[in-house]
C-alpha cells in the first residue's frame, strides 16, 4: 500500500511538472488562457535612459513585470531568451536580460502569464493572480534559472521595495511585435 501511494505522489509530481504539450491540431503548444496566442513574438528594445518607476494612470492599477537576469547585462550572450508577458489572455510586452516595463490596469481580478520566446529551451510557462486595486503597484518579477540539466523560469510576485529598486536600476524594455 506504501509503495503505491509513493509511486501515486512521484507520477503526480512528475506530471506537474511537464512544460505546455503540444496541440496535436497545431505545431504549436497550449497555452495558458492567460497567455496570448503562441505564434505571436516580440523585438525588445532597452532604453537605459528610462527607469522608473511609470506614471501613474488615474482610477487604474499597475503591474510591473520585471525580468531579473542574474548576471550583468554585458555579460549576456545574443542567445539569452526574450520573456513574454501575457495579460488576461493577450501578450502585452517582453523583457530581455534586465528590464521591465508596466501595465495600467483596471480594477479587479488579472491573470499573468510569461513565457520564454526561444527555440534553444523548452516552452515553459508560469502563471500568477492579482486582484488589482485603483491606485496601487504589484511587482512581479521572472528568472531564468538554468544548469547543465535544467531550465527553470520563474514568476513571483515581490514586495514592493524589492520591486521599485529594481525598476529603478533595470532599463525599460519596449516591445514591438514580429511579423
Amino acid at each position: 500500500m506504501r509503495v503505491a501511494l509513493v509511486i501515486l505522489c512521484l507520477s503526480a509530481c512528475a506530471w506537474a511538472q511537464q512544460p505546455a504539450r503540444w496541440n496535436q491540431h497545431q505545431d504549436q503548444p497550449r497555452l495558458a488562457a492567460a497567455c496570448g496566442p503562441a505564434n505571436i513574438s516580440f523585438k525588445v528594445n532597452l532604453d537605459r535612459t528610462q527607469h522608473g518607476p511609470a506614471l501613474p494612470v488615474e482610477g487604474k492599477a499597475l503591474i510591473y513585470l520585471i525580468h531579473d537576469a542574474g548576471i550583468p547585462f554585458e555579460h549576456l550572450t545574443i542567445g539569452y531568451p526574450t520573456t513574454k508577458y501575457g495579460l488576461d489572455g493577450a501578450w502585452v510586452g517582453a523583457g530581455h536580460g534586465d528590464s521591465w516595463f508596466a501595465v495600467p490596469v483596471s480594477p479587479g481580478e488579472h491573470h499573468i502569464c510569461t513565457t520564454l520566446q526561444s527555440s534553444f529551451v523548452d516552452k515553459r510557462v508560469e502563471l500568477a493572480h492579482v486582484e488589482a486595486e485603483a491606485g496601487k503597484s504589484y511587482y512581479f518579477r521572472t528568472r531564468l534559472v538554468m544548469s547543465q540539466s535544467v531550465e527553470l523560469l520563474e514568476l513571483n510576485r515581490i514586495d514592493s521595495d524589492e520591486g521599485q529598486y529594481l525598476v529603478s536600476e533595470y532599463p525599460l524594455a519596449t516591445a514591438r511585435r514580429k511579423n
